[in-house]
């Protein structure tokens, strides 16, 4: 337990780390990598060029200060980061590499600001949220090695079929190698990808969401090829979509993720995707589809037109086929093709008159996933309608932002 005079210090430190955490955290990553370089084999390259990392980082620091006299408020994002860790091999043996790091880069950034007082304090309680990450993660890992075909680690699995599906996102079916059955998932969660690319010094781990419902003999990952979008190009993502061929082989972590539909729920549900954001929430609708034949579904699909979206085809058929599902489509970009064949419902991005035109009902479960202006977007229109906050769930791809605090900048 942490002494009030401990947890009061780091409770000043709160001004410090909103004006200094992204500066800190970033330079907690430079000392950490440049003395243990093994760890680039963990974390994901990309989003440390486009600084998400870091910025993550930041957030967590400043909710664990701001939070540390009550730590159960910061479980939800504890849990969020433990899936991720333990889909990536995060282990207990990391935590006082981060925690050695973590206190030199305060020092380094604060300079005489950050006193003996305040670095001591931040050590005892980074201990307590270490082992409180540690005891989570061990049972995640428990628990995913435990269950019926789960593994330790990473697993091989063997590309079965490789699927276009447009012109930016390929389906990729993995069947196990050793052919056992495989772990059941929920719907929405991912699964992490660990590749080894020729010429590359480091390993290279990505966490892509499962785009179909679970039960199957395979697990497919829908991967958008990140380029040309003022960032860094995906490297894992472009050598998928270029160079992993039919029957080539994959290492896959056991699914997880705390972003997931719930299937008990007797509300509609609306599943609002933004691009490739629909992958997680394909796995939803199919899993609807299969399991609830009575719950109405309203799939809505944002995409800049159809050259770039992906599984219409799919979604119209199941629509036609279901009295209870609806389906509708918003372009911000469209063709004139698009136009001349009444490709899309809406002609631009998804607003909230639209939607209050479309759904019968706010009394609905939304789930909804894309980029971060397509995610802002929503949840304002959410917010406006005043749907309850227990009811609007969404994720990230890649490192979680404060979305709240995006809204009002």
């Amino acid at each position: 337990m942490l002494s009030q005079k401990t947890k009061e210090i780091v409770k000043s430190t709160v001004p410090v780390l909103e004006q200094h955490g992204t500066t800190i955290t970033k330079r907690f990553y430079q000392m950490m990598f440049s003395n243990h370089p093994e760890l680039l084999n963990i974390f994901n390259h990309a989003n440390q060029k486009q600084g998400r990392q870091q910025q993550a980082l930041a957030n967590t620091v400043y909710a664990a200060a701001k939070y540390i006299d009550n730590l159960e408020a910061i479980v939800p994002v504890v849990t969020q980061i433990a899936h991720k860790h333990r889909s990536l091999g995060i282990k207990p043996e990391h935590y006082p590499i981060v925690g050695e790091h973590l206190l030199l880069a305060i020092e380094d950034v604060l300079g005489d600001a950050a006193t003996d007082g305040i670095l001591e304090a931040w050590g005892e309680a980074y201990g307590v949220i270490a082992d409180v990450f540690i005891q989570v993660e061990d049972n995640m890992y428990k628990q995913a090695e435990d269950q019926p075909g789960g593994w330790e680690g990473f697993k091989p699995f063997i590309l079965d079929k490789k699927v276009r599906e447009s012109d930016v996102i390929t389906s990729f079916y993995l069947k196990p190698v050793d052919g056992q059955p495989l772990p059941t998932f929920k719907p929405g969660q991912y699964v992490s990808v660990k590749m080894n690319i020729e010429g590359d010094q480091f390993t290279h781990i990505r966490q892509y969401s499962l785009s179909d419902a679970p039960g199957k003999q395979y697990y497919r990952l829908s991967v958008k090829r990140e380029e040309g979008n003022n960032t860094p190009d995906g490297k894992v993502s472009t050598y998928l979509h270029d160079y992993v061929q039919e029957g080539d082989k994959l290492e896959l972590s056991v699914p997880a993720g705390d972003f997931y539909i719930d299937l008990d729920s007797d509300r509609p549900v609306v599943l609002l995707a933004g691009g490739v954001g629909l992958t997680p929430l394909m796995s939803m609708f199919n899993t609807v589809i299969e399991q609830r034949t009575d719950r109405p579904v309203t799939f809505i699909q944002a995409a800049q037109n159809s050259k770039v979206h992906a599984m219409r085809d799919h979604f119209k058929k199941v629509a036609q086929e279901n009295e209870q599902v609806n389906y509708y489509v918003a372009y911000d970009n469209p063709t004139e093709e698009d136009r001349a064949n009444q490709h899309f419902d809406k002609e631009g991005y998804i607003d909230l008159n639209w939607l209050k035109e479309v759904l019968e009902t706010k009394d609905a479960d939304f789930y909804f996933c894309g980029p971060v202006p397509f995610m802002k977007g929503v949840l304002k229109a959410l917010k406006e309608w005043e749907v309850p906050e227990e009811r609007i769930h969404f994720e990230f791809f890649g490192p979680a932002m404060d979305l709240e605090k995006e809204l009002v900048n």
